[in-house]
């Protein structure tokens, strides 16, 4: 997760900053002393979780989330509990009291991993509608096996039938990117819930269907077979 951090004082900054080194699956991509300066940057970068001081200069932590639209997921880091009512209002993910040890920080963050997962899970998978020729297509997402580029066209192979269109695998490696479709060679996207076995050079899907893996993809099917 991308993340930043808001909070002027120094030793409150190292702090944090050791602990989302440590934690992993963190990435800094920024600190910042204010809101404002924080405001000015969510306007251009995608942010995953801010971890907010309450008390800053110029504008305070919970009125910098009030004016926010669409904030990001928010951990709340303060000396002092008496905004720990308002925040929960707000929505925020977790409250930290400083100071705050390494475990307390990680149950924190640990709570918006199950948001995400519990959010991942229930999300439904609307169908797709494929043009071909002159004619759309209802196509489930999920039945999907793999995508193969030929050239001109894409064909997108169900455990039924195959599906001609005139989009590039590229457009559906990036629109298919958030239901476990991943690129394996240079002319095929896999369904990732389809793969029933690997080997150094080839995936078995559903259906006993055969697909190489390019030598420069392998990395990507190790992710995913690593965080299914």
């Amino acid at each position: 997760m991308r993340c930043i951090i808001i909070e002027d004082q120094p030793p409150a900054q190292r702090i944090l900053k050791k602990y989302i080194a440590d934690y992993g699956s963190l990435e800094l991509i920024g600190t910042f002393t204010d809101a404002i300066q924080a405001l000015e940057f969510l306007k251009h970068d995608d942010v995953d979780l801010m971890f907010l001081d309450v008390h800053l200069p110029k504008l305070s932590g919970i009125d910098f989330l009030k004016a926010l639209d669409n904030p990001p997921a928010v951990i709340l880091t303060t000396a002092f509990p008496d905004f720990a009512l308002e925040s929960y209002d707000l929505n925020v993910v977790d409250y930290l009291l400083k100071p705050f040890s390494f475990l307390r920080f990680i149950k924190g963050v640990s709570k918006i991993e199950e948001r995400k997962s519990a959010e991942q899970s229930s999300k439904v998978l609307e169908p797709i509608y494929i043009k071909s020729g002159h004619e759309y297509h209802k196509v489930e997402i999920d039945k999907i096996l793999y995508i193969h580029s030929d050239r001109d066209y894409t064909e997108l192979q169900t455990s039924t039938i195959k599906y001609l269109s005139s989009e590039s695998l590229k457009y559906w490696e990036s629109y298919l990117l958030e239901h476990k479709f991943v690129r394996v060679h240079k002319s095929y996207l896999v369904n990732g819930n389809e793969i029933v076995k690997v080997k150094s050079t080839t995936l078995e899907l559903s259906d006993r269907y055969i697909v190489p893996i390019g030598r420069v993809y392998k990395d990507n099917v190790n992710n995913l077979l690593n965080n299914k």
